[in-house]
């Protein structure tokens, strides 16, 4: 959503703020996937977890219908969310074999903090369609995962066939029209993994064909005039 006509977006950040660009990209580039059965306990506690589910409500959200909510999977759930693992796997290969069916509910187990991602496709709007809100969410998402890096702590997405399962579902009574989006786990990194090499630019970026006129000083090395 655009700022109002006159307004700094800014203009509340104190003048002695280190450079927001530089720590804006330290941040982002610090961020990484672990696996969550490398995410160990302490995960955040009460204060943290208000700062990190608090970064989501800055998303992107066209006609503000928060299409988008969060359930935290707290340790005393996490045996039934196992079983719905397990129901789940049984119910799309009956053959899964009893290893199989206790690797699946092991899963459950994993990382000290987690939640499941829903998306609202139907609520509100009907002209704001689905792909928008699943956007909107990842924007969510993408906050929420950088606070936690901010914080000091390891995360992850996982998603899965289990996400469309009837046992799942159940389990956290989504209405129609909401769809489970994925998994966010949080914990302390047991070991560090080397960081994946970074696409540039230059391999997802490509301008319009046609006179786009003339590359911003600079930027003759990059894709603006096709």
């Amino acid at each position: 959503m655009n700022a109002g006509a006159g307004t700094d977006p800014l203009a509340a950040v104190p003048a002695d703020t280190p450079d927001l660009a530089e720590m804006a990209a330290s941040l982002m580039r610090a961020r990484q996937t672990i696996l969550p059965k490398r995410l160990l306990a302490p995960g955040p506690d009460r204060r943290e977890m208000e700062s990190i589910l608090d970064a989501a409500s800055t998303a992107p959200d066209h006609g503000r219908l928060l299409p988008w909510r969060f359930i935290v999977v707290p340790q005393a759930a996490r045996g039934e969310l196992g079983d719905a693992f397990a129901a789940a796997l049984i119910e799309r290969d009956p053959a899964a074999t009893p290893g199989q069916v206790s690797q699946a509910r092991e899963k459950a187990q994993r990382a000290p903090f987690l939640m499941l991602v829903v998306v609202d496709g139907g609520s509100g709007d009907p002209a704001i369609d689905c792909e928008e809100r699943i956007v909107s969410a990842g924007c969510a998402v993408q906050n929420v995962l950088l606070m936690a890096t901010a914080l000091g702590y390891g995360s992850a997405l996982t998603s899965g066939k289990a996400l469309k399962s009837a046992p799942l579902r159940t389990l956290f009574k989504l209405e129609e029209g909401e769809h489970a989006l994925c998994f966010v786990s949080i914990g302390t990194v047991q070991a560090g993994q080397r960081p994946r090499v970074r696409p540039s630019p230059l391999n997802y970026v490509t301008c319009l064909a046609g006179d786009a006129g003339p590359a911003p000083d600079g930027a003759a090395d990059f894709p603006f005039t096709g």
